[in-house]
């Protein structure tokens, strides 16, 4: 079949380098069928200070911010002229998604790349080297093409106590704990809120889940597991994704036991990763008022075009009133890349999103004696922070004292918040039947999920993204003053170790009801 001819323009932001330390096996075969995600421009430009704290419904969401049917006829004559079907199922405009598959002989010819098969740590998958290209008379409705490079993008942030038996000045707690410990507002369950969970991997048994609660006293919270792309719950040891999947359910619900929890199980990719949040976001039958993500990588392993049409999900969230945290990465201030300089974690780095660092606590006679950041040295490992090389300072960190940024953007610092990790003070969970001690900032994501669930019972409203309210109420937090992550220090206020500090969870469901009243009275 001859290929229309047309003038060719790669998409701004797509080059890639080869994916490093893997095995490159050769060209992918011709005949192998490959399914992409093409995320189309918004109908109109989404201006979130312009809303000015006004959430939108999803309906108003999808008549002013969806993808354009126009666009999506244009691209399935593009599709259908060069041999590609087009999964009217898993397309749709509100999450700006078509998704295209055919053989990647055909892949190829319509987007200008040659893909190859590589392997690292046994995983195969197929990538490509340089820019994904297609022909200008569609480029300029294409935001990004996600799928024709499917390396995996992101680790979970969780780290698993070596020794169970806590030792002499180890201990370890429950989320019940961690919610008294940190004041979080009595007399809520989250009841009426649903929690999403994103999931890049792992799976949960539903009896542990049973016992978990049971053993706390509370009802176990409803959980549905929702499949992305394929990705399925699949639990299989407690040494394998499982123990973030556990652990996220269980901290999530053991602080907001009466709210449900919708979990989207997606591949490591960043196609799984960015269908799984338009997803969740835009989720008609479970309807999350808050996301919880504990999984991410250095900004330095994803495209900008690929951070760009991540964030733009974020911010279509936060659009909608979907509040959504992510952990700040478990690698200190490197993010775990060797080259000597200083990394943030992706998606904890967009603006559109509350990033939830780590702290170490020492506790006695149930209160909270001591706060430092998490650091527990190279192998224990430390809590993310420090400044995107990507995404601007936002407003709201105007007045932060974020470091500047050493290249020519970036600037959001992060994290914004935190909240008990280390592994030393960390979370009892069960997993796959089997009682173990978790910290990570992973830990901390799905803690402030639940205290915005309550936040949220409490309100009666959504909070979306709270960073504005939070960045205006210091008093809410207990300012975390010493430690450090590496190549930054806590200080007084915000830092790059631990943003604001840990939650005083009344006081910051105090802050987020004061700001609420005062955007309805605008």
């Amino acid at each position: 079949m001859s290929t229309p001819s047309a003038k060719y323009v790669p998409l701004e932001g797509t080059e890639r380098e080869a994916p490093q330390n893997a095995t490159d096996l050769g060209r992918t075969s011709p005949t192998q069928v490959v399914t992409i995600s093409v995320i189309v421009r918004r109908k109109n430009h989404l201006d979130l200070e312009a809303l000015e704290g006004r959430h939108i419904s999803r309906q108003e969401f999808n008549e002013k911010y969806a993808g354009d049917p126009a666009d999506f006829d244009s691209l399935r004559k593009f599709a259908h002229a060069r041999g590609l079907s087009v999964d009217e199922n898993g397309s749709s405009l509100a999450r700006r998604t078509m998704v295209m598959r055919g053989t990647a002989q055909a892949m190829e010819a319509a987007f200008g790349v040659e893909l190859h098969d590589y392997e690292r740590h046994g995983h195969k998958f197929h990538s490509f080297k340089g820019a994904i290209s297609m022909p200008d008379t569609h480029a300029a409705a294409v935001e990004t093409v996600m799928g024709l490079d499917a390396r995996p993008i992101a680790m979970p942030h969780h780290r698993i106590r070596a020794n169970v038996e806590p030792a002499a000045q180890d201990a370890a707690f429950t989320p019940v704990q961690i919610a008294q410990l940190y004041n979080f507002p009595k007399g809520v369950d989250g009841k009426g809120q649903t929690i999403g969970i994103i999931e890049l991997g792992g799976g949960y048994n539903a009896s542990d889940l049973h016992s978990y609660f049971s053993a706390l006293g509370l009802t176990p919270p409803h959980v549905v597991p929702v499949s992305v792309d394929g990705g399925v719950n699949s639990p299989s040891t407690p040494n394998s994704a499982d123990g973030e999947v556990a652990l996220d359910i269980e901290v999530a619900g053991g602080v907001a036991p009466g709210a449900n929890i919708a979990v989207y199980f997606a591949p490591n990719t960043g196609q799984g990763f960015l269908d799984a949040i338009t997803t969740a976001a835009h989720d008609t039958a479970n309807s999350p008022s808050v996301i919880s993500i504990s999984w991410g990588g250095p900004e330095v392993g994803w495209t900008h075009s690929q951070m760009k049409a991540m964030d733009n999900a974020c911010k279509s969230a936060a659009a909608m009133g979907i509040t959504i945290t992510v952990a700040a990465g478990d690698n200190g201030s490197s993010d775990g890349v060797d080259d000597g300089k200083d990394h943030v974690d992706f998606p904890g780095s967009s603006p559109h999103v509350l990033c939830c660092g780590g702290t170490k606590i020492t506790v006695s006679g149930g209160k909270l004696q001591n706060e430092v950041v998490w650091n527990d040295g190279a192998q224990g490992g430390a809590t993310g922070g420090g400044v995107s090389s990507y995404f601007g300072l936002p407003t709201w960190q105007k007045h932060a004292g974020v470091p500047p940024h050493s290249g020519k953007q970036g600037g959001r610092g992060v994290p914004d918040v935190a909240g008990d990790a280390s592994p030393t003070s960390g979370y009892q969970v069960l997993v796959d039947g089997q009682k173990a001690v978790i910290g990570g900032t992973s830990a901390v994501a799905p803690m402030w999920a639940g205290l915005i669930a309550l936040i949220n019972q409490q309100t009666g409203k959504t909070a979306g993204l709270i960073n504005p309210f939070l960045y205006g109420a210091p008093k809410a937090f207990r300012d975390i003053t010493q430690g450090n992550n590496g190549a930054f220090s806590a200080k007084a206020g915000w830092d790059a170790c631990t943003g604001m500090g840990s939650p005083n969870g009344t006081a910051v469901a105090d802050a987020v009801a004061a700001a609420e009243l005062a955007a309805a009275h605008h």
